[in-house]
């Protein structure tokens, strides 16, 4: 394997590991969100704050490590996020599908917990191509 391709391989390892660090963070903080408030909306609730601690963790990680971008002021920090926020919101639109559709025709928490995995992994294969070309350029 050349330099590229093994650079390649673990640059795709890293963005692996972090998009399962990212959910584990968004499912578990759903987790707790519903266990803590079990009321009215608690579903919506739960996946809103899953969201954004989600997308916190996956930002930090991606600017550091993925995309090894540094802000050239605070102005520049805060417009890099809202670009960052802007991309997500196709991708979560991706996975609130999933995650929401598969509550709706099963009407468990695994089912929907499994939903909310399988629309992050479709959202993050798409974010990282937006990101690239449009976040961290």
């Amino acid at each position: 394997m050349n330099a590229v391709a093994t650079g390649r391989v673990s640059l795709v390892t890293w963005y692996a590991l972090f998009a399962l660090i990212s959910m584990a963070a968004n499912l578990g903080s759903q987790k707790l969100t519903w266990l803590v408030y079990d009321g009215p909306f608690s579903i919506t609730l739960a996946v809103c704050i899953g969201t954004g601690v989600g997308l916190v963790v996956k930002y930090a990680l991606d600017k550091v490590w993925i995309f090894r971008y540094e802000h050239r002021s605070i102005a520049h920090g805060v417009e890099t996020f809202s670009r960052y926020v802007a991309m997500g919101l196709a991708t979560t639109a991706i996975f609130w599908a999933m995650e929401f559709g598969a509550q709706a025709l099963f009407h468990t928490e695994h089912a929907r917990l499994a939903g909310g995995a399988l629309g992050l992994v479709l959202g993050y294969l798409a974010k990282y191509q937006l990101d690239k070309r449009f976040v961290f350029a």
